[in-house]
């Protein structure tokens, strides 16, 4: 985005386009069924469809008037690379283009290609970036692809043309990565994966840390804490803000990326804050949660895209008010991995059964980790323990992609502080095995205070909507089809299911089954809208706050009619406007 100004900063969302959108969907009078089921009730000889009438929310109307502070539902409307960048580069992002076979890769599955594929992505580091070409055929993959430099994009020629067969897992590669809290649990069952994207630095204290049977930290600011350099502090500000004033401006620039970090009080003011304040936040009690405030300060990756005076612009507005109590600063990070990406490849493991729950072995697809601006589009993840995951990763849009073959734990996981994320057009098959006894499906997985992630367009046939307890927050799921028939986790002490501003909005719950489908009874000011009519099942949740929660619940029992019908494109993309990378 250019350097034009607040006023024109915030252009994606004026008041008058917003309200111009929604006046123009409220005159839509009659909508068809989507394709998909039109053509199903067609092939089973029933009659197609009648149409439905467009129903646009209360809500909608208030979001117009509100787009960046409302109660209920969260500004997502630049969550993905680049603040919600439609294309992806293709042309190389340095002079290097670099094909694997050149190498020593081979695409007849007769040899181990990883470290030749390794040495590609290497050499296109060095040089500064680049793409590296995987052309059509199955490459043996008897170790991980790690990306740990930025502008490197892996590509193949497509997934149903490139295929990369995997033989070990992370644990045979790398060891048991034990859990922070003792006892026997795999911390390969979210975490790390068999193409992993991070640092180089990161990756290297990552695996020289597990093989010590320590715990690596995984966040943004390295191993310890005390890692992170103070740039300047932050005055009082409300969410909502695209600009903050700071103390010292002088070691910012356009361009810049750095940390927004908030640390929390004695009386947990910031968790609360992260609720929605009021009573029943104020009311719970925290101090025993110690896997949840392990996740703070809550640290927040965004660029700068704008310094005048003491004038900062950010490139998204601030997710959370900004308060003297939360020591606000903007701080130094864990060097990022940017502009890397992965595209058009299959990735699949030797079929082995799915591991008991918590004892995955490490068979895990795509992994992004302390990256920004990274993406990962048509690819397939076959047979694995854990699909694609976001740790400590912002900013990131994972495209096209899809979960097969013989059952997931996590088809997909977001944790540890990941935000403005966008996962979109995204498929979860069903299994094509049977689940082995005392294994677990959970489904998309947010957790670890991870905040404004988006999950767009998804074919969920098996699964469910995991809020994995970590008091996520600001999170947004939109236009997805589920068979909701997977089970959410979560340990007590990582706190609440849901901090506020969740937002669920047209989803298809096609067996009718509830669990975390319909949000109006637990989640703090979140918003339910659009859904079909759901019953409740064995895993009844109870709501973690006391009294009023301030939620929202609108066009119950109704799905195909909601206008808009998807909610990130409607805060994206009114009246046309689109951004270019």
């Amino acid at each position: 985005m250019s350097d034009r100004g607040a006023a024109d900063t915030q252009r994606a969302l004026t008041r008058r386009a917003l309200l111009g959108s929604a006046t123009a969907v409220a005159a839509v009078a009659v909508v068809g069924a989507p394709a998909t089921a039109t053509a199903a009730a067609t092939a089973a000889g029933a009659a197609a469809p009648r149409p439905s009438r467009a129903q646009v929310p209360a809500l909608w109307r208030e979001l117009t008037r509100t787009p960046y502070t409302h109660p209920q539902i969260p500004y997502i409307g630049r969550a993905g690379r680049r603040a919600g960048a439609v294309r992806f580069p293709r042309r190389p992002g340095a002079a290097v283009v670099a094909d694997v076979r050149a190498y020593g890769a081979t695409a007849d599955g007769s040899a181990d290609s990883a470290p030749a594929i390794n040495r590609a992505i290497a050499a296109a580091g060095r040089a500064g970036g680049g793409t590296v070409l995987i052309p059509p055929g199955t490459y043996r993959l008897d170790g991980l692809i790690h990306i740990g430099h930025s502008n490197v994009v892996l590509r193949g020629a497509g997934s149903t043309r490139t295929t990369l067969r995997a033989t070990r897992n992370l644990t045979e590669l790398i060891g048991v990565y034990g859990s922070r809290y003792g006892g026997d649990k795999s911390s390969w069952s979210w975490a790390g994966g068999l193409i992993w994207l991070c640092p180089t630095d990161r990756f290297t204290a990552l695996t020289d840390a597990i093989r010590a049977k320590e715990w690596p930290f995984e966040g943004w600011t390295g191993n310890k804490r005390d890692e992170w350099r103070t740039l300047t502090t932050v005055q009082p500000a409300r969410r909502g803000s695209w600009t903050v004033t700071v103390a010292d401006p002088a070691g910012l620039a356009p361009g810049d990326l750095v940390l927004l970090r908030l640390a929390d009080d004695p009386a947990h003011t910031l968790l609360e804050h992260m609720a929605g304040d009021g009573a029943g936040p104020e009311a719970y009690v925290w101090n025993d949660k110690t896997k949840l405030t392990s996740y703070v300060p809550y640290e927040w990756p965004v660029r700068i895209t704008r310094v005048r005076g003491g004038k900062v612009t950010l490139e998204r507005p601030l997710p959370l008010d900004v308060r003297p109590e939360w020591d606000p600063r903007l701080t130094t990070h864990v060097k990022a991995l940017t502009g890397s990406g992965v595209e058009g490849l299959t990735l699949e493991a030797v079929e082995t059964p799915q591991a008991p729950h918590l004892l995955d072995k490490g068979f895990n697809g795509v992994t992004f980790q302390c990256a920004y601006d990274c993406w990962a589009d048509d690819i397939v993840v076959r047979h694995m323990d854990n699909g694609f995951g976001l740790v400590a990763a912002s900013a990131c849009t994972l495209r096209n992609t899809r979960v097969t073959g013989r059952g997931t734990h996590h088809p997909y996981f977001c944790r540890e502080g990941s935000h403005d994320n966008l996962v979109d057009r995204f498929t979860i098959e069903e299994r094509t095995t049977p689940a082995p006894a005392n294994t677990q499906l959970h489904g998309i997985n947010v957790e670890g205070l991870s905040s404004y992630n988006v999950w767009s367009r998804g074919d969920m046939r098996m699964g469910t909507f995991d809020s994995h307890r970590g008091m996520p927050f600001a999170n947004v799921r939109t236009d997805i089809t589920v068979v909701n028939n997977g089970r959410h986790g979560g340990d007590a002490s990582a706190g609440p299911l849901f901090g506020a501003r969740f937002t669920h909005w047209n989803i298809r719950v096609t067996n009718g089954r509830a669990g975390l489908m319909k949000i109006d009874g637990l989640a703090p000011y979140s918003a339910t809208v659009g859904i079909n009519e759901v019953t409740e099942f064995d895993q009844i949740d109870v709501p973690d706050f006391t009294g009023p929660l301030h939620s929202r619940l609108e066009l119950y029992g109704t799905t195909d009619a909601v206008r808009p019908r998807n909610l990130y494109d409607a805060q994206r993309d009114l009246q046309g406007e689109i951004f270019s990378p």
